[in-house]
């Protein structure tokens, strides 16, 4: 399973926001120059981060993007779901568009689905502060600099 790109750079804006000192604003210039993404592609990522509630965005002179609520309450797996546009590791978990001519003969489907639900449970036992925990802090405004390099925490 790999997560797409629509959820890699709602993680990424998350985890910036999460690290900055209060009051924690941003812009999406600032965060796209940072990570050196597209920032047409990021604003559609912001617009689905906004409509979920994660960040709150403000308009105008001295406007940006911050948190929407405390890190500690957004879970990983709440994102992960808000952003990827299906869960469906095979095409029979969607009974409208299935096509698979052996899903009625299959013995696998249950195994699949069972892995999605662990993995997705592995998620829900996180946030966006333990995510955000494991990454350097990021200065208030450092537009152009190397993105940090994050590691897996050691256990």
């Amino acid at each position: 399973m790999q997560l797409t790109q629509f959820s890699d750079f709602s993680f990424r804006v998350l985890i910036y926001l999460a690290r900055l000192p209060e009051p924690g604003m941003a812009t999406i210039l600032e965060i796209a120059e940072y990570f050196k993404i597209s920032r047409n592609h990021l604003v559609k990522v912001v617009n689905n981060l906004a409509n979920q509630g994660f960040i709150l965005t403000t308009r105008g002179k001295g406007g940006g993007l911050k948190l929407g609520r405390p890190a500690h309450s957004i879970s990983v797996g709440e994102v992960f779901r808000s952003s990827e546009s299906t869960l469906d590791l095979v095409e029979c978990f969607n009974m409208k568009t299935n096509q698979c001519c052996i899903a009625r003969a299959c013995g696998f489907k249950g195994e699949l689905y069972e892995a999605r639900q662990a993995f997705m449970a592995v998620l829900d036992k996180y946030t966006l502060a333990d995510a955000a925990a494991g990454t350097p802090a990021f200065p208030q405004r450092l537009v152009g600099d190397t993105p940090p390099k994050i590691t897996e925490p050691t256990s």
